[in-house]
């Protein structure tokens, strides 16, 4: 009598030692191969796990975060860079300083934030922030999101009345930049400072 294997509760075939294996008809055969019971629970596991680590940031953000670490973070001053995108992302920075005081200009240099200007008439006008657009032809488009600037003093944002060049920050000022839509009238600041 030929050796037949019986099939198993689970539509499959006992191969030999003991291990499930999937029967499938190929013509007049019969096509076994070896399944393997544990790799799809712990690869929808690691699926899962993975998906976790790539939607927690690696870029702390201001809303809820550990506060990041600051650049020439043993200076005894700090002031910060607030982010907030369109889509209600935001990201932090800190930078330290020694001075009384920190421009706009040296905060954002410093910050490592990417960030793209036009010189106008009235200053220098923000076109992109940490990469947001992603692209543009035009600094400042009519109809199209902008990027509102302000600045916190003493744990509250207040529209800047300058530009950022013309910002000066003291210890734990920050500068905040939102990408609003043209059409807010009032924007909103971004979340306040997370201040170490």
């Amino acid at each position: 009598m030929p050796n037949r294997r019986q099939p198993s509760a689970r539509n499959g075939t006992e191969a030999p030692g003991g291990r499930l294996s999937a029967a499938r008809s190929v013509g007049d055969r019969l096509e076994v191969r070896p399944v393997r019971k544990h790799i799809l629970p712990a690869s929808a596991i690691l699926a899962i796990v993975l998906a976790a680590a790539a939607c927690s940031s690696s870029t702390p953000s201001a809303s809820g975060s550990p506060t990041p670490a600051c650049v020439n973070a043993s200076a005894s001053h700090h002031a910060y860079v607030v982010v907030e995108h369109l889509s209600g992302h935001s990201v932090q920075k800190c930078v330290g300083f020694t001075g009384d005081t920190i421009g706009g200009q040296a905060l954002m240099d410093q910050s490592g934030i990417n960030f793209q200007t036009q010189t106008y008439s009235f200053g220098k006008a923000a076109c992109a922030v940490d990469n947001e657009p992603a692209q543009f032809t035009q600094c400042l488009p009519q109809n199209a999101p902008y990027w509102a600037l302000f600045v916190e003093t003493g744990g509250a944002w207040a529209t800047a009345q300058t530009g950022y060049t013309d910002v000066t920050l003291h210890d734990k000022d920050a500068i905040g930049w939102h990408y609003v839509q043209s059409t807010d009238a009032s924007p909103a600041p971004p979340p306040l400072a997370n201040e170490g």
